[in-house]
């Protein structure tokens, strides 16, 4: 869908300064306002989210939607160790626009939740779309149900090859700053092996999709 800018859809019309009144003057500002809103991405977002019924829908859009996620693993560090340890993290499930449903990670074994994962590699991943503005907007606090968030369950492994070179593009192209980071830290990329879904987004209670139904689900319209 092609978007007409904003001075072809509501111009005022060409009226000279010194006739325009006041009121019309106050509906061109509102008016253009109004544009402004509907372009926004937090609006674009509403618009597209998918019907809380369609639950794996649901969950590859916030899965393609947030750009970090919190992991929680077991923690191999004192004085918390066998106890869980939450950190937050960069993901991406692919360029934007271009969902897979696979979270991918750039990591480095100097990061102490990264340690924890070489011990155990079972992890849990949790999304918000509290962390776009779409909740916000909404005016949906980040707890309610209203405010789809998901839970992955799995564990976290290290890819290669053709996949290193698909979790590199996904990372990069959302997060440029990887670029830049330390060659010296030895990252590598790694992706979050989804073993069950956690859904919350309407009244109700949790919901589970299966990882089958997560993965075949397309999380946009046709007019993404």
């Amino acid at each position: 869908m092609t978007l007409r800018s904003p001075d072809s859809v509501f111009d005022c019309p060409p009226i000279p300064e010194p006739t325009m009144n006041a009121p019309l003057r106050l509906a061109c500002v509102l008016l253009f306002g109004h544009l402004l809103a509907s372009l926004s991405p937090a609006s674009s977002c509403r618009d597209r989210i998918p019907p809380h019924d369609q639950v794996a829908r649901v969950a590859r859009f916030v899965a393609h939607q947030c750009d970090w996620a919190s992991m929680a693993t077991i923690s191999t560090h004192k004085p918390v160790v066998g106890q869980p340890f939450s950190n937050a993290f960069s993901v991406s499930d692919g360029p934007e626009g271009f969902s897979t449903g696979v979270p991918y990670m750039y990591l480095t074994r100097m990061e102490i939740s990264v340690q924890d994962l070489e011990v155990d590699p079972q992890a849990s991943l949790s999304m918000s779309l509290a962390q776009t503005d779409y909740c916000r907007q909404q005016g949906f606090d980040p707890q309610s149900p209203l405010c789809a968030h998901v839970i992955l369950s799995g564990s976290v492994m290290e890819v290669n090859g053709t996949e290193a070179e698909f979790a590199k593009k996904a990372l990069f192209s959302r997060h440029p700053e990887m670029i830049d980071w330390p060659s010296d830290h030895n990252w590598f990329f790694a992706k979050f092996n989804i073993t069950q879904v956690w859904v919350l987004d309407y009244f109700g209670g949790v919901k589970m999709v299966t990882p089958d139904e997560y993965y075949q689900a397309e999380p946009h319209g046709k007019h993404y």
